[in-house]
């Protein structure tokens, strides 16, 4: 199974659709970001296709989630498995206000991955 690059940029404010292949189905999700500067961090919400709030502010720390599935717990959701990547074996634990989609990649994949 490939994993797919979702296509970040560091603009601090950033929403997008996008259409995914996820358990062999295509899967089209309403993405967006917004960094925190009062917490540091990002913070990704996930809409369906309609408009329908399926995730809100998920906090995207690689510290957090060391390697592992960001959607943990949200199987039942059935959106795939959402990883955050340093890249650059930097210093960063995770993406501040200029690296996201740099430094720091966004990979989606299956849902039992």
């Amino acid at each position: 199974m490939a994993f797919q690059i979702v296509p970040l940029t560091p603009q601090p404010n950033q929403t997008m659709s996008i259409t995914l292949t996820v358990d062999g189905a295509q899967l089209t999700l309403q993405l967006g970001f917004k960094y925190s500067s009062m917490c540091g961090y990002w913070l990704m919400t996930i809409w369906d296709n309609n408009g329908n709030l399926l995730l809100d502010s998920v906090p995207l720390i690689t510290g957090s989630f060391p390697g592992g599935n960001i959607l943990r717990g949200q199987g039942y959701l059935k959106i795939g498995s959402c990883y955050i990547i340093n890249q650059s074996n930097g210093e960063s634990d995770y993406p501040d206000d200029t690296n996201l989609g740099v430094t720091f990649l966004l990979l989606w994949g299956d849902t039992c991955v």
